[in-house]
């Protein structure tokens, strides 16, 4: 996977990730689990729209 951000966010990122002895890739990974657990969850508790229709996937609808 490849990602472009900003040159500031990354230089920032990187900052935090070493003053915590953690490697980027393994905090990246957690966030990406972290965010799929929070969509799931929510998709969980909202399964269906005003109109009583189940709800369109990623929460459009």
């Amino acid at each position: 996977m490849r990602i472009r951000v900003e040159r500031e966010l990354r230089d920032e990122f990187l900052k935090i990730c070493r003053a915590q002895d953690r490697p980027a890739a393994q905090v990246i990974r957690e966030f990406m689990r972290e965010y799929i657990l929070a969509k799931k969850s929510k998709r969980a508790g909202h399964t269906k729209n005003t109109g009583g229709r189940p709800a369109a996937p990623g929460g459009q609808g």
